[in-house]
């Protein structure tokens, strides 16, 4: 499959996740009045999915790493969409939930194969520019899924929006399938880290989206079972992170940047659209009117990170952009006009956007083809544990009051800037990578898939 291919198959997948999304949001009320559904029976169809994706996403890069990202790939695309459509047949709430759970394993497929792909067709120095066409792709999927998915709830009712993607599903699915697959390695599969993982993550995620009475169970479940996954790690013979991976300083803060961004990004539009709706008494239509120059500002951003990498580093770029996150955050815990507000949200975007490009560049590209695929699904992780802590977060603390709360999240970004001083500079090691990567690239035969 050459590289633009790759590339649409990628990008296609991220966006067919972040609509699912945001679309399933808007629509909630209308499947719960159909289906005379509890609010807590349509919160699960939210956190049934959640909670199968946080814990399978790292196994499953592990298999994309053994059987293929492009297979993987291939089988989440036709499992998401096939699950989509029979949602959308659902008679009972309890159908939805439970076909959200499976919707999530072949989403947890999916997600790591998307990056895994990217760094098996592009050679280290040219992976930036594709990420960022998937960042800018997922940001444009945020900002219009509400409205998309409203326009279609409105005029042909719930089920429509699990419909809105099957095809898209059926026919990159089917694309990645054609062609001849690549030879993969077999790395070991580690099962019992990988039950361990998933026993970790699942009551951890579980205890801040849904707290309650179970919630100090849980995190105590979770973190006996980190503490066995560690100590199993670090004794297996072919442990599910390879120390190559998640032994680097760099990648590491990468993704402690990722949880913290996603975190405060999250917490603050979370408060925010009570300090819009309650404090300034905007309609649910003005406040996302006031918010789109965080979407505007993502998608700009995201193809500008490729050149502030070759000028500055990465340790420079993430580290202002972050900066500019939390200066956003804080501008928004003072603003009530509709400049300022749209300042604040327009740093947030810009800062969020370039964060995710870069980061992501780190994570990815220090890891060897082999393990892309857990590179991938450690950056998924991130960015699915970082939201759930955000909100978990936001919820606690409105109680102190909107203003505070926003401090707080912009505090939470301002300490992820000193992490960036992990990740490389500009000029640094990394340059020697870059030119082997282009000379490799450069030998690369006529008629080899890896040719674009």
């Amino acid at each position: 499959m050459n590289r633009r291919l790759t590339l649409a198959c990628s990008v296609a997948g991220a966006v067919l996740v972040a609509l699912d999304g945001t679309v399933l949001t808007v629509a909630q009320p209308s499947l719960q009045r159909s289906l005379h559904a509890s609010y807590a029976g349509v919160q699960w169809t939210s956190t049934a999915y959640l909670l199968v994706v946080a814990s399978l996403l790292v196994f499953a890069g592990r298999l994309g790493d053994r059987y293929g990202q492009r297979r993987m790939f291939a089988l989440g695309m036709l499992g998401f969409g096939a699950a989509s459509a029979a949602i959308g047949f659902a008679p009972g709430i309890g159908w939805v939930i439970g076909l959200r759970a499976v919707q999530g394993v072949f989403g947890a497929l999916l997600q790591p194969a998307t990056l895994g792909m990217l760094r098996a067709a592009y050679p280290p120095d040219r992976l930036a520019m594709p990420l960022a066409v998937r960042t800018s792709a997922i940001g444009l999927a945020a900002a219009t899924g509400p409205l998309v998915g409203g326009a279609l709830t409105a005029w042909l009712g719930w089920r429509s929006v699990f419909f809105l993607g099957v095809l898209p599903a059926l026919a990159f699915g089917l694309a990645a399938l054609g062609g001849t697959a690549p030879r993969v390695t077999t790395p070991g599969l580690d099962l019992p880290g990988a039950l361990l993982l998933a026993v970790t993550l699942a009551p951890l995620v579980h205890a801040l989206s849904a707290p309650g009475a179970a919630t100090v169970p849980a995190l105590a479940v979770s973190a006996v079972a980190g503490i066995a996954f560690v100590r199993h790690e670090r004794r297996a013979a072919r442990p599910l992170l390879p120390p190559g991976v998640i032994g680097a300083g760099p990648v590491g803060a990468a993704l402690g940047i990722l949880v913290a961004v996603s975190a405060a990004l999250f917490g603050t539009l979370f408060v925010e659209t009570y300090v819009l709706q309650r404090g300034l008494g905007l309609d649910p239509f003005e406040s996302a009117v006031r918010s789109v120059p965080l979407a505007a500002m993502m998608i700009a951003s995201a193809p500008c990170c490729p050149a502030l990498l070759r000028r500055w580093g990465a340790r420079w770029t993430t580290g202002v952009a972050t900066a500019l996150l939390a200066l956003g955050g804080l501008l928004l815990s003072r603003a009530t006009g509709t400049l300022p507000l749209g300042v604040g949200f327009a740093l947030l975007g810009a800062g969020f956007g370039t964060v995710m490009v870069a980061a992501t560049h780190v994570v990815v590209r220090r890891a060897e083809s082999t393990a892309a695929g857990v590179a991938g699904g450690l950056q998924q992780t991130a960015l699915n544990i970082g939201p759930v802590v955000g909100v978990a977060a936001a919820t606690a603390l409105l109680d102190a009051g909107p203003r505070a709360a926003l401090c707080v999240f912009a505090a939470v970004a301002a300490a992820a800037v000193p992490l960036a001083r992990a990740l490389p500079q500009r000029g640094s090691a990394h340059g020697a990578l870059d030119a082997d990567a282009r000379e490799a690239d450069v030998r690369v035969l006529p008629g080899d898939p890896a040719r674009p």
